[in-house]
């Protein structure tokens, strides 16, 4: 059993002891001030032999401390769930009981399973700070007790006087990798080599031209190439007019840009790339976050990829490109070998947004955290929880936000607004639940769809601010398309974005009224249609159709056999249109199907068509050498779906000399519409085209 320690914090919470007595395994009593005058209560309880619920999150370094004091290591580690901003305060708090009662509950379910990891190693402490020389030279000052530094400047400031670490000048053209495994090239136009150069001056006295100072770097424009400069350096070496110009490079752990613009531009740069620009502020900051980065580290490796079904590629063409264009990292690649077409992703690049399975029309990437099962059991609990202990037949909303760093903010500022401005902000209401997510961009349609039908009466996510555009983008198409569904079948909107702009933090309380008007509008209403008893499946594509097949079923506006509802051109759900009169039956299309909504016949000429293995990836349509076949985004009844139709079919044709069907008569009919005229296929020729292989190299000869 789990304890469950609840605290109505001062009484600011309206908390029914007898109501959570009754539903809550574990539960004894409310307490009032669990983080101060009842301490000991808590001291008892982690010397216990059961697994501990907190519902508090304010106090929770408090309670780790006190409770890595404890005479015997805890059972499990302790669970912190906030009551207090998402339920206990504002406005609806004497309605919000079902709802705290849904939280404590989430907060038992066992852990997701634990996810393969991948490492990082910088423990070899390579810096690289690039940029004006004044700020690089700064920082690196502060870095070389430490870390072995290098510094590659591209301006003429004055270097420093004592020489405590690597000093280049030049162009940085590229740099690449992660934390741990950095490539950076740089190519200087200058043929003073400063990490050789011993300041000693020789070449200021030599130069004819003046065109050197105390930056030790050549004024090309001035310079006249008497070379002089090159002779007074000497043994040193460190003048080489000969080398400049040239290409090279070096590996770094980590990377500190002090340039103007990023020279990794992707949205979210790879972990030890710390973009600090002009910002004084910054500047200061960057020093401590580079000294944390050293060492060895691992992160869980987010994504599983089936390449069987990945719909990326297929006889040289490109189909479905829907992750690489989605990823923020550029983490995911194309390639081909023998004309077939997969993806690769670089597990240190990829920050875990799961934005790539989301877009994924086949379900060949899968986001792992957490996964789709551990998502079945979550929302299970979620429903079944809130209907126990509800005397109403609403049914629970839930608000997906990402966490600490963006929407954790927000709910728990609106909590805080809600009980400081009691009259301006309601707080967040009593049927939503907020659900705390790694990334938004890692929920899509078909766990929307399997949430609505499982008895969620509606979803909300909060967009706070650092969130990559194109991940909004691709959930307010996916918004759209489910939009599109529900309303063509007779039911009404049921998920809604909320964005809360760039400021990914709240600033001011009209910000947070925002938020709160928004929520307001999320009112109690009963499920979309009567709980479903399918489970939530690995494969997305099948949690998508029983989905589907769910709400068709249940639909205030029933699909005839001949009606479907037109979806999105970025749809995964959709059939085909053929075009007989130019389609010749080469069954290219058929061969480019990656999962299996293609189909040719053993017999006869006949192209066969089942509408819900279809993930629209374009490949039959980029394939077919006639231009015949066109997507059509759509969403038909379950047997139209599942039955599988004839798109094309004609007669066989056979060989004019064994009578052998080898060809279509179609086909036929257009090569010889193409050719038949050409010189070389007159007469004979043209007869043998009408021949089978076989007979067309018997004829040859026998001629």
């Amino acid at each position: 059993m789990t304890r469950t320690l609840v605290c109505n914090c001062n009484h600011t919470m309206p908390l029914d002891d007898a109501f959570f007595k009754k539903h809550i395994e574990g539960h004894e009593r409310i307490y009032d001030g669990l983080c101060r005058q009842e301490i000991g209560a808590f001291i008892k309880e982690v010397s216990g032999d059961e697994s501990i619920v907190v519902a508090c999150t304010q106090e929770r370094e408090l309670f780790h401390a006190i409770s890595s004091q404890a005479e015997k290591p805890l059972l499990a580690p302790i669970q912190f769930i906030n009551i207090r901003e998402t339920a206990g305060w504002g406005r609806d708090n004497q309605k919000a009981l079902p709802k705290i009662a849904t939280l404590l509950e989430l907060a038992k379910l066992p852990a997701p399973d634990p996810l393969p990891t991948v490492s990082y190693d910088s423990t070899q402490g390579r810096v690289c700070v690039m940029g004006p020389g004044k700020t690089a030279f700064k920082l690196a000052q502060q870095l070389i007790n430490d870390l072995a530094v290098t510094v590659i400047v591209n301006d003429r400031t004055i270097l420093p006087i004592q020489k405590n670490y690597m000093i280049i000048n030049a162009n940085v053209q590229d740099v690449s990798g992660f934390l741990g495994k950095f490539k950076v090239q740089w190519q200087s136009s200058n043929p003073i080599q400063l990490d050789l150069c011993t300041r000693c001056g020789a070449c200021i006295d030599a130069c004819p031209e003046n065109a050197i100072d105390e930056s030790f770097q050549i004024d090309m424009q001035s310079c006249q190439s008497h070379q002089e400069c090159e002779k007074a350096c000497g043994a040193i070496g460190a003048i080489q007019f000969q080398k400049k110009d040239v290409l090279l490079e070096d590996e770094f752990d980590v990377i500190i840009d002090l340039h103007r613009e990023p020279l990794i531009k992707t949205p979210e740069p790879p972990k030890g790339y710390f973009f600090v620009g002009e910002d004084p502020l910054q500047q200061v900051e960057v020093v401590s976050q580079v000294i944390n980065s050293i060492g060895e580290f691992e992160k869980p490796r987010f994504f599983a990829y089936q390449e069987k079904i990945c719909a990326h590629g297929r006889n040289g063409q490109v189909g479905c490109n829907a992750c690489i264009e989605i990823c923020s990292t550029q983490a995911i690649t194309s390639i081909f070998e023998a004309g077939k077409g997969r993806v690769s992703v670089n597990p240190h690049l990829c920050m875990g947004c799961g934005a790539c399975a989301t877009a994924c029309p086949s379900g060949a990437m899968t986001y792992a955290n957490p996964t789709v099962p551990h998502w079945g059991m979550k929302i299970k609990t979620i429903v079944d929880t809130y209907a126990k202990t509800t005397t109403s037949s609403i049914s629970p909303t839930v608000l997906f936000h990402s966490g600490v760093e963006g929407g954790d903010q927000w709910i728990n500022a609106l909590g805080r607004a809600s009980r400081i401005h009691a009259k301006k902000i309601k707080g967040i209401p009593a049927n939503v639940i907020p659900i705390s997510l790694h990334h938004i961009a890692s929920t899509g349609i078909d766990l929307w769809l399997g949430m609505l039908t499982h008895g969620v009466a509606e979803i909300a996510i909060l967009a706070s601010g650092e969130e990559s555009p194109q991940y909004l983008e691709m959930l307010k198409n996916q918004i759209k398309i489910t939009a599109e569904i529900l309303l063509g079948l007779g039911y009404v909107e049921r998920i809604h974005l909320i964005e809360m702009g760039a400021m990914k933090k709240p600033e001011t309380l009209e910000d947070l009224i925002f938020l709160d008007q928004f929520l307001a509008r999320l009112q109690a209403q009963e499920s979309l249609v009567p709980v479903a008893s399918f489970a939530f499946a690995k494969e997305k594509r099948a949690t998508l159709e029983m989905s589907l097949e769910h709400l068709l079923e249940h639909a205030p506006l029933a699909l005839g056999p001949d009606e479907a509802i037109p979806l999105s051109a970025t749809s995964c759900i959709g059939g085909l249109t053929i075009n007989q009169d130019t389609c010749t039956l080469c069954m290219s299309c058929v061969s480019a199907c990656p999962e299996g909504a293609l189909l040719d016949h053993l017999e006869i000429p006949q192209l066969g068509f089942i509408e819900k293995n279809c993930v629209q990836c374009g490949l039959c349509q980029i394939t077919c050498p006639e231009n015949a076949l066109t997507l059509q985004p759509r969403l038909k009844s379950i047997e139209q779906r599942k039955t599988r139709v004839t798109l094309n079919e004609t007669k066989p044709f056979h060989c004019i000399k064994c009578a052998k069907p080898f060809a279509t008569e179609k086909m036929m009919e257009t090569m010889l519409a193409k050719i038949g005229a050409h010189p070389a296929f007159t007469g004979e020729a043209q007869k043998r085209l009408k021949m089978c292989s076989d007979c067309r190299v018997i004829d040859m000869m026998q001629s």
